[in-house]
């Protein structure tokens, strides 16, 4: 089934609430549009957490489960999952982030090892829930660090703020 992965993990790292103004539909369809858009840019890490290593950056790439696996979020996967929310909103859509970090040592970049995520969202009216589960890595951003910048991201797309922290565990 598109956006639900069957084995996701019943215990997680971080879970918060989002009070939101928006449908469901229209949050989907930018939190699509955001994370391929995320996919394969480069940050500097103090952009999107408390930096743990100098010089860092960070690359992120999502990809939306679909029974058993996750397909990366590239344009063709974005287009069918479009159509998917445009006939029906998805009440859970979760998630494989892979976050590669890269330290800058004279003018080369000397990767580091990566994070690997899995990131649930849950929507009802009016609210989105996320839960963030840390599979394996250094875990140089926190799974709250992750929850807040993807929020950060959608709330940029819009003129006014439409994720508001409800609160979190």
């Amino acid at each position: 089934m598109l956006g639900v992965y069957d084995n996701f993990p019943v215990n997680v790292h971080k879970t918060a609430s989002f009070t939101t103004s928006n449908s469901s539909k229209r949050l989907q369809q930018a939190l699509i549009q955001v994370f391929n858009e995320i996919n394969g840019k480069t940050y500097n890490l103090e952009d999107v957490a408390d930096p743990s290593v100098p010089k860092c950056t960070v690359i992120f790439e999502f990809g939306i489960a679909e029974a058993n696996s996750f397909n990366y979020l590239d344009n063709k996967e974005v287009n069918k999952v479009l159509k998917a929310i445009q006939k029906k909103p998805l009440q859970v859509m979760d998630f494989y982030c892979v976050i590669r970090y890269y330290k800058a040592r004279e003018e080369k970049k000397i990767p580091l090892k990566f994070d690997y995520y899995m990131i649930r969202l849950i929507f009802s009216k009016n609210s989105m829930e996320t839960r963030a589960f840390h599979e394996r890595g250094l875990r140089y951003i926190s799974p709250e660090d992750i929850t807040d910048f993807i929020a950060d991201k959608i709330n940029e797309r819009f003129s006014k703020k439409i994720l508001k922290p409800l609160d979190t565990v």
